[in-house]
């Protein structure tokens, strides 16, 4: 399970990821991440130093059953993924229609090179 502290909840956080980050798409999702200067908007001035994840999975991916799968898959594959990212990452991953039929090994393979892409790789 991701923790609370490394969950994006608040709308500002996802709309400053999506906004101001980088985009990184694959054919199973899309990956936004904002690394330097995220603030914490809530609070005064301080950098937030945890890492933090948010989803977004429409009712295009499937029914609720299916999107509420895809979820716990992609928070389950990010947990392990966080401690790679910079210090107070903003990382917001978009579920594309496909993830509904996708396995795991593929949500995993497409979230891995979207997130090495981001980080300055070549995974094209």
């Amino acid at each position: 399970m991701l923790s609370p502290d490394n969950r994006l909840r608040r709308r500002e956080d996802f709309a400053s990821a999506v906004r101001r980050g980088r985009r990184a798409g694959r054919p199973l999702l899309v990956v936004h991440l904002r690394t330097s200067g995220v603030t914490d908007p809530h609070e005064s001035g301080e950098i937030d130093p945890s890492t933090r994840a948010g989803f977004v999975v429409s009712k295009a991916v499937g029914g609720a059953v299916v999107r509420t799968r895809v979820k716990r898959r992609l928070r389950h594959l990010i947990r392990d993924r966080l401690s790679g990212l910079p210090e107070g990452s903003l990382v917001v991953v978009r579920a594309l229609p496909g993830a509904g039929d996708a396995g795991y090994d593929d949500l995993a393979r497409d979230l891995d090179a979207a997130l090495l892409r981001l980080s300055g790789g070549e995974a094209r």
